[in-house]
C-alpha cells in the first residue's frame, strides 16, 4: 500500500484514526469513533466488558520529528496510539500510556512534540497491541 504524497494534511489524522480502528476491530474490540476536531478522545473501544479511551496521533513519514501534542493535552486514563503512516509500506503503531508519552514529550513555547526517534528506537511500543488489556 502506498499513501499518496498529496494527501491533505487534515486527512492524515483521520487516516490514522481509521487505521487504528480497523486494527482494534481485527483484534476483537468493539470500536466507536468520535467526530470533530477539538476532541480529547478519538476512539472508544470495548472488549470483554472493559472500555478504553484512545487518542490517536498521526504523522506522515519517518522524516517527521514526531507527533504534535501540547503537554496539557496528555490525559491520565487514556491510551495513546501514535501512528506513522509511512509512504511506501504499512503504517507503524506505537502504543503508549500517559506516563510514557510524558517521558518522550518535549514542550516548547508554541508547540509540543512526542519524539518519533526516541519512541521508535526504544522498541517497547512498536505494534504492541497486547499492551491494551
Amino acid at each position: 500500500m502506498s499513501i499518496p504524497k498529496n494527501l491533505p494534511r487534515n486527512s492524515s489524522g483521520l487516516s490514522g484514526e481509521y487505521f487504528v480502528a480497523a486494527e482494534l476491530y481485527r483484534r476483537g474490540y468493539s470500536v466507536g469513533m468520535t467526530i470533530g476536531n477539538a476532541k480529547a478522545i478519538d476512539i472508544l473501544a470495548e472488549k470483554d466488558g472493559v472500555a478504553y479511551q484512545i487518542q490517536v496521533k498521526t504523522i506522515r513519514s519517518i522524516k517527521s520529528i514526531g507527533w504534535p501534542l501540547m503537554q496539557d493535552q496528555i490525559k491520565d486514563g487514556v491510551i495513546y496510539i501514535l501512528v506513522n503512516l509511512n509512504w511506501d509500506k504499512e503504517p507503524d503503531y506505537y502504543i503508549l500510556f500517559p506516563e510514557e508519552v510524558r517521558k518522550f514529550h518535549k514542550q516548547y513555547s508554541t508547540r509540543g512534540i512526542i519524539g518519533l526517534h526516541p519512541v521508535r528506537n526504544d522498541g517497547s511500543y512498536t505494534n504492541k497491541w497486547s499492551r491494551i488489556k
